[in-house]
């Protein structure tokens, strides 16, 4: 049976909370949403408060997954980051760390601490 893109990506989120888990990260939320924006999975590890964005890609031929996460998409991140503190009520001087996990076919590889926090409109 052929998965749509949606499909695939809610697997793929699946097994890299799995993955996260399975190397110390407690998931709190997974596809937050709000009007800034989604983030794939929340959690914490290491003392942090961490944003996880999950990018699949079956094959090189689309590039590599980690390519798809440009300031454009950090920006998105990281105003939904901003709202999810607000909702929750942790401030600026909570500790939060910016991740991607990168699916690469059936490889996966987490990039922790991938970006800073980016502020700005546009």
């Amino acid at each position: 049976m052929l998965m749509n893109r949606k499909e695939v990506g809610t697997v793929w989120e699946r097994k890299a909370a799995e993955y996260l888990e399975a190397h110390g990260m407690k998931i709190r939320e997974r596809n937050f949403r709000c009007r800034q924006g989604e983030i794939d999975l929340i959690g914490s590890h290491e003392g942090y408060l961490v944003f996880v964005e999950v990018k699949y890609r079956g094959s090189r031929e689309m590039g590599y997954a980690a390519e798809a996460v440009d300031f454009r998409k950090q920006r998105k991140i990281c105003r939904a980051a901003d709202c999810y503190r607000y909702f929750h009520g942790l401030g600026d001087n909570t500790p939060v760390r910016y991740d991607v996990l990168t699916v690469q076919g059936e490889e996966l590889q987490w990039l922790k601490n991938a970006f800073l926090h980016v502020r700005g409109r546009g």
